[in-house]
């Protein structure tokens, strides 16, 4: 007798990310376990919220890389250079889950929330105001407004990966997101590089700690 196939993880969420692209979080999950040719309790058997299901099948983490970063770098190292690994990472982050929320936007549906929790937004701004505040403390930055400062780095890196995207020849598969375009080229690397450089030493010149 032949073995009965098993559907893995990866082709739930393929089909997922197919309906959930087409008709926004608002689609069924009936509707995606009939695409993947399973029941309905089986998506909940491997994912334990429509939430879950929805941000895995779109590549967006719950808690970004670059957050867990911050909290391994905090009082370590070079601070300069942590905030250009810091901005690095949080560049990365957002040029992978931007195209897929540029492409639900423009369809008219509405980004999930994990649970009850705060928008994304506000909690990277939160992450990032509290490394700040802790580097304060610890006099390796001058006093100032940390959430200010956290503000103009996630909106400036945010901004600048909206404007690459926006600005691009980019044809998005949505049957296989995330797709290679130029912006993950090694020509984009160098120039990301270099815009990192030059905008944390605009922005350091102001937090620098006051040399004795």
């Amino acid at each position: 007798m032949a073995r009965i196939s098993r559907i893995t993880n990866q082709q739930i969420l393929e089909a997922a990310r197919q309906i959930f692209l087409q008709q926004g979080f608002g689609a069924s999950t009936l509707e995606i376990a009939q695409q993947a040719g399973i029941s309905e309790a089986s998506i909940f058997k491997r994912f334990s919220t429509k939430e879950e299901l929805f941000f895995a099948a779109m590549g967006i983490p719950e808690k970004p890389l670059w957050v867990n970063e911050l909290e391994s770098l905090c009082g370590k190292g070079d601070l300069k250079e942590n905030l250009i690994n810091i901005c690095l990472k949080i560049m990365e982050f957002y040029t992978q889950v931007l195209p897929q929320i540029m492409m639900l936007r423009s369809r008219g549906n509405v980004l999930p929330e994990h649970g009850d929790k705060e928008p994304r937004p506000i909690r990277d701004v939160k992450a990032l105001t509290a490394f700040l505040e802790y580097e304060i403390k610890q006099n390796r930055l001058r006093p100032c407004d940390p959430k200010t400062v956290a503000h103009i780095l996630l909106g400036s890196l945010m901004n600048y990966v909206f404007l690459e995207q926006i600005s691009s020849q980019v044809s998005i598969k949505t049957d296989n997101l995330p797709t290679t375009t130029y912006l993950n080229s090694e020509e984009r690397a160098t120039e990301v590089s270099i815009f990192i450089q030059n905008f944390v030493d605009i922005i350091w010149q102001g937090i620098a700690p006051i040399q004795d």
